[in-house]
This record gives structure tokens, sequence and C-alpha cells, in this order.
């Protein structure tokens, strides 16, 4: 097949420190292309290259070409990428909260009504025209074979129909012919992405080639044709998905061999937990208003040293339990800490009882995107305990300890492995795995006595994940911290946690220990106690 994208011998540097390196292959019309490599091996920056992104100039351009048809293409700005027929739906979330999925996915390429008054004064003047919006979105949407209300504002979706709208954006545009699809399955459910995968086959068949960057191997292995593997900025091996296993590639990701974690063993490694600890954090009556993980009444209670999970599937309220006692969310109800009652609705308050949250939205919530990774580790410890802060003149004063925080982000970088040019790099320009490490940073910098964990590893690699892990169940095992990891990924639940609750439609559904068989964890998630959990089985 003729390649309608080649990289040729593609390098990058950012500040003397080497990225990318020589990395070369081809991309033919309705071929899927997959793409993988542990967080920071390069994926995302060989992007950033392909759609010219400010950061790549900004840093003294790349090495090597870029061909687009047959013809070595230097765009400009991401504009020209989108103009030549390639769309990107990056890892984050990129729309406006308050305007409808119509709106977003049209964003800039609306329908206007023409009149007399707008070919003399300009379309600036021009009302759109709604209807042939709506239809236009509906079109692109049912590509996808996905139900999207059309006028649901943006900042009331669930998290994964946020993702289908900024895949329908970019169905929506003109000519489009290839698609780079970056941790697109990351926020969806099984069958939500059984979907997307199904309509990635079919935009296949119609000529439409796409660049499908994942950290979950399964389906890579069942969706592309080929699968192209980077590590530490080389490519270290392309070869057809067919015939290749996960483990296979998973080994080449991180260099080594990758064996499957046992599940029902693991969780007593490090724990301190034991049933006569006393009870660190009672939740009774809780309700959360959040716009897709709305909470109902929910009850439970975590004991002192204990890891304990929340699961569930996406949009069923599981989000919304750490959002509400953080104080992120508008919630009632009746939470204890170590038997005192908490004071909701302030984050502020939480965080000096000694609580401290990694929430799902990295980028919104987590980090500042703009400072050095020092600075984002140690700014909560700061702001709240006084950290790093020395008092002068009796008190009149603070100073600052640079060296200090320096130190300590120098730790956690390598604890977490963060691959990282140095301790004061800008966060945002990592990536979104090294991203996330730091939040898990910035948590432990606060020392906390009760940990909310949400979505710990949701878009990093195999390799990193174990990282993460093994760092949250060090952390238990030497500080006693109480852990409560809220996660879609099930057999991620199991591998960690004592104890596992299931939320449905707002309420925990069930409380099963780690050991219980799948189809009983299966049973809650759809909503249908059985018989033995209803016998007695769930436990508070």
């Amino acid at each position: 097949m003729d390649a309608i994208l080649s990289f040729r011998d593609i390098g990058k540097q950012f500040y003397g420190n080497r990225v990318l390196s020589g990395v070369s292959f081809d991309v033919a019309a309705g071929q899927i292309i997959g793409l993988v490599g542990e967080n920071g091996a390069g994926k995302s920056t060989l992007m950033k290259i392909l759609f010219s992104m400010p950061e790549i100039h900004e840093t003294g351009g790349y090495e090597g070409s870029i061909l687009w048809n047959g013809s070595e293409v230097k765009f400009k700005t991401p504009f020209d990428a989108l103009d030549a027929g390639i769309g990107m739906v990056h890892q984050e979330f990129s729309l406006i909260p308050g305007f409808t999925t119509t709106e977003n996915i049209l964003l800039n390429r609306e329908s206007l009504h023409r009149s007399v008054l707008t070919d003399i004064f300009s379309t600036r003047i021009s009302m759109l025209d709604r209807e042939n919006m709506a239809l236009r979105s509906k079109k692109a949407i049912a590509k996808l074979g996905v139900t999207l209300d059309p006028n649901m504002l943006i900042k009331e979706m669930p998290v994964g129909h946020k993702q289908f709208t900024e895949i329908a954006r970019e169905l929506c545009r003109d000519k489009v012919k290839l698609i780079v699809l970056d941790e697109p399955s990351a926020v969806l459910t099984e069958s939500e992405a059984e979907v997307l995968l199904s309509s990635l086959r079919l935009l296949a068949n119609e000529g439409i080639a796409i660049i499908f960057i994942s950290h979950r191997l399964r389906e890579i292995v069942d969706l592309c044709d080929q699968i192209v593997v980077l590590r530490d900025g080389q490519k270290i091996s392309e070869l057809p998905a067919k015939g290749s296993s996960v483990k296979t590639i998973a080994s080449l990701m991180v260099g080594r061999s990758v064996e499957t974690q046992g599940q029902t063993d693991v969780a007593d490694t490090y724990m301190n937990y034991g049933s006569s600890e006393p009870i660190a954090l009672s939740v009774e009556q809780l309700w959360v208003d959040m716009p897709g993980e709305t909470v109902r009444n929910v009850a439970f209670s975590v004991r002192k040293g204990e890891i304990f999970g929340i699961g569930g599937l996406a949009g069923q309220g599981k989000l919304g339990i750490p959002n509400g006692i953080m104080g992120l969310s508008p919630s009632g109800g009746n939470v204890k800490l170590h038997g005192k009652p908490m004071q909701l609705g302030s984050p502020y308050a939480a965080l000096k009882r000694g609580l401290a949250f990694v929430s799902e939205d990295r980028r919104g919530v987590g980090l500042l995107l703009d400072e050095g990774i020092d600075w984002n580790i140690a700014f909560s410890a700061m702001q709240i305990q006084n950290k790093f802060l020395k008092p002068l003149l009796g008190g009149l004063f603070q100073w600052r300890s640079d060296r200090e925080m320096l130190n300590l982000a120098n730790e956690y970088i390598k604890l977490l492995e963060i691959k990282c040019t140095g301790a004061r790099q800008r966060v945002g320009n990592l990536s979104g795995g090294n991203q996330q490490k730091v939040c898990l940073a910035k948590a432990f910098a606060l020392r906390p006595d009760i940990l909310f964990v949400s979505e710990p590893t949701r878009g990093i690699d195999v390799g990193a994940k174990l990282v993460v892990l093994e760092t949250l169940k060090k952390y238990n095992s030497e500080y006693g911290a109480t852990i409560i990891m809220i996660s879609s990924e099930l057999e991620e639940l199991r591998s960690i946690c004592k104890r596992i609750a299931i939320v449905y439609e707002g309420r925990i559904e069930g409380i099963l220990p780690h050991t219980a068989p799948l189809d009983e964890f299966g049973v809650l998630m759809a909503g249908a106690k059985s018989e033995t959990q209803q016998g007695g089985r769930s436990e508070n």
C-alpha cells in the first residue's frame, strides 16, 4: 500500500535532553497503526511534531522529515495540519464546558444563514443555522454508533460522552484523511470502548488512516494492522498486530519481561490494615451533585491503615464520592474522621484535617502546568502546612527554602521514576503519565492521614502502572496511611485493595473482599445483587 504519511529519521531535543532519535515509519490510507511505548518514550512529542505545536518551534524545531501524500511538508501551525486533512483527538479534553455537543463539534465551522447584509458587511452579522448544525453533528455522531444529546452542555456530560464528542468533532471536518487518537478509550467503560473500536474499523474501511495510541495493549492487538513500539525515543520494533501477544509488546516497551500480577494475594503484601483497627473514616447518607457522577445516600466505613477500593462503571457515581468529600462538588451527609464530624464543601478544611486527593482531572485540578516539578510537589504542603517556610524576625516574615523543595522533588523523581530533564522542568511539558506521578508526589508531600486516589493509572503504560501501585502500597506500609482508591480497572483494584465497594446509580451496590469471584463483581456492576450478596457477603 502507498503511504499517505511517512516519518523519516525524526529526532528532537528539549534543552539538551534527547527525546526522539531516528524514528521512521509509514501509515497507509485505511490502515490502523498502533503506536505504543512507556510514558516518556516519545509518542506525544512525535505527534506534536506532526501537528507543528508551538513548543516544537520554540525549542529549536526537529530533525528529519515528514511526507504527506508523498511530498515533504513542514506545517507552520496546527491549523495547517487540520486543513491538510489530519485530525487529532488529544488525551486531555479540549472542549468548551459551557457549549453544547453540537456547538463543540462544529466550533469555528458553524453553518450560517446568508443574506444580502452578510454579502455586504461580512459573515460577522450572520445568524447561526442551528437546524443545519444539528444535522451535521448528528451525522458525525452516527458514524461512531453512539447516542449523544446534541443539545447537552459539555459540563453536564459523563466523561465517556465527552470523549465521543471529541472524536465526532474530528470526523465532522472536511476531507479528513488521517486521525490521531491519543488514549481515546482510557476514560471509557468496556462496552463504550468496544463501540469505539467498532467505529474505528468502519472508518478504516472507508479509507481513513488512523494512528491509535493506547496503553491498553489488548485493544492494540485486536484493532490495529501494524504496531510501532517506541522506547527511550527510538523505534524498537515494528510488527504486525496479527499473531502478536500482549506480553511480547509489553516486554518490547519496557525492555524486560513483564509478568501478570497475581490478583488474590498481592493485597496482603504491604497491608497494615487489620479488622481490629479503629474506623478512620465513616460515611453516612452522603449525596454529591457532580455532573455525570451523582451520588445518592452512600454509606461505608474504612479502617485505619486499610487500602479500600471503590469501583463501578463510568457515570455511576464512583468519582463523585471523593470529589464530594474533598469539597470539589456540592455535597451533604454525615462524614466523620476518627469519630469527629468533617466540614463538607471546603477543600481547605479537608486538607487541614489530614486528607489529600489525587484527582482524576490532573490538568484541571491537580497541577500548576506553567510551574516546575519542584513547585508542584511542594505547593500544597507549603500552603496548608507551612512546610519549606522559615520564620524571620520572630515570624514577621517567612523565607522560602528552595533547596528543600528541590531536594524533595529529586527524591520523588527517583522514587516514582518521573522522566524529566530536571526538578525545575515545566510540568505542562511532561507526558500524561509523568504528570500523574507528580500529582501523587504532591499528595505524598502532605503526609496525609487519609489519601483519596482517583483513577491513578489512567492513561499510563504498564511499567508506570506497576510503579504507581507499588508506591501506593509502600506509602501505606511505611506511614500507616489509609488509602481509598477509585478506579475503573477492577483487576487493578483487586491487586491492591482489601475490600472493594461497587457503585451503581449513585449508591453502593455492595462491598466484596478482593478474593471474591469476578462474576460477583459483575453482578454488582450490573445493579443486580446475587443471592450470596443479599445473604450478607457484603461488608461495611
